[in-house]
C-alpha cells in the first residue's frame, strides 16, 4: 500500500500559535471563526476528527463531542495542544499525514478541517481521506481560502495580479499555500458524496483600517451578519462549509477497530509499551509524550 504522496506543510518547531494568532492582532479573525463554528457544528456528537489541529486553538469549541482526535503532521504542534488541553480520555493526539490517515473506514461521525486545506497540494485527495474515515451519516466542517475574493478580483481587473480569480484551478501564491475557487470545492465534495448544507463567508473586514478604527465586538457582529449571505456568494478570503453524508438504509454499525496501518493498510494493530504495532507488516508507530506518531 505504500505510495508516494504530495508534499506536506510541516510546522515542526514553529511558534505559529503565538506569532500568528496571539501576537499579531488576529482577535477579529479568531472570533469570527468561532461564530462560524457555533453556527455550523452539530449540538452533539460521539467522535470528532480534527484535521490540522495544530496547537489546539479550536479544540475547546467542539464541546458537543464526547471524544476528539487531534491530527497534525507536526509533533511539536501537538505537544503544544497537549500542554493546552491536558491528558484525558476525551483527547487523542495523533501525528499523521492527512494523505495517509491511520484510521479505519467510517470511524468518525464528525470531522473538521479549519485553515488546513490551503496547505494541500492535492486537495481532492485530502478531502477523499476525510470522506473515507467518516461514517454515514456524518458531518464535515470545512474552511478553505477562496481565490474568488473581492481583493483578488480587484487586483486582477486592475492588472496588478496575473492569476485569474474566476478560473476553477487552485492558485499557489506561496509554496504550499493555495487558494481555491468555491465552485471547485463544491464539485469535489459532491463527487465524494457530500451534500453541502450551508456556506458561511468569514473575514469580510480583514482590512487594517477597519481593524484599527472599529471595536472588536462591532467587527465580529458585522462579520456575523454579513456571513449569512454565504449561500448566495463567496467573495471573502475565508469560506466555511457544512457538508453531510447521507444516512444509509441499514443501521450504521461502528467499526470494531480504530487505527489502520498507513504503511500496508491492515487494521489488525496491537498496543504495546512502545506504541502501536501492525501485525501484518510489523511496523511500529511509537507513542511519545502522549502522542501517537503514524508518520511514515
Amino acid at each position: 500500500m505504500t505510495q508516494n504522496t504530495p508534499p506536506v506543510c510541516d510546522y515542526t518547531n514553529s511558534d505559529y500559535q503565538t506569532s500568528f494568532w496571539e501576537h499579531a492582532d488576529r482577535a477579529y479573525e479568531d472570533s469570527a471563526e468561532a461564530v462560524a463554528l457555533r453556527r455550523l457544528l452539530p449540538a452533539r456528537g460521539a467522535l470528532l476528527l480534527e484535521l490540522g489541529a495544530g496547537a489546539g486553538r479550536n479544540t475547546p469549541r467542539y464541546a458537543g463531542y464526547e471524544r476528539i482526535v487531534l491530527v497534525d503532521y507536526s509533533h511539536t504542534q501537538l505537544e503544544q495542544a497537549r500542554a493546552r488541553l491536558g491528558d484525558s480520555q476525551r483527547y487523542i493526539y495523533v501525528a499523521a499525514d492527512v494523505y495517509k490517515l491511520p484510521f479505519v473506514d467510517g470511524l468518525f461521525d464528525g470531522a473538521t478541517m479549519i485553515r488546513t486545506l490551503h496547505h494541500m497540494a492535492d486537495a481532492p485527495l485530502a478531502l477523499a481521506q476525510a470522506r473515507r474515515v467518516l461514517a454515514s451519516p456524518g458531518i464535515f466542517i470545512l474552511e478553505y481560502a477562496s481565490k474568488l475574493n473581492l481583493k483578488a478580483i480587484a487586483r486582477y481587473l486592475l492588472g496588478k495580479q496575473k492569476w485569474n480569480p474566476f478560473t476553477r484551478e487552485p492558485v499557489e501564491f506561496v509554496e504550499l499555500n493555495f487558494d481555491f475557487h468555491p465552485a471547485a470545492i463544491r464539485e469535489w465534495l459532491a463527487k465524494l458524496g457530500f451534500k453541502v448544507e450551508r456556506q458561511l463567508t468569514v473575514s469580510h473586514l480583514r482590512i487594517p483600517v477597519f481593524k484599527r478604527l472599529l471595536p472588536l465586538k462591532l467587527l465580529v457582529a458585522l462579520d456575523a451578519l454579513f456571513s449569512l449571505t454565504g449561500d448566495l456568494w463567496q467573495l471573502t478570503p475565508s469560506v466555511f462549509v457544512r457538508a453531510s453524508l447521507p444516512s444509509k438504509n441499514e443501521n450504521h454499525t461502528p467499526p470494531t477497530e480504530f487505527f489502520r496501518c498507513p504503511t500496508c493498510g491492515d487494521t489488525h494493530l496491537q498496543n504495546n509499551q512502545r506504541g502501536i504495532q501492525c501485525n501484518s507488516c510489523n511496523h511500529l508507530y511509537p507513542l511519545e509524550n502522549g502522542i501517537y506518531d503514524f508518520r511514515v
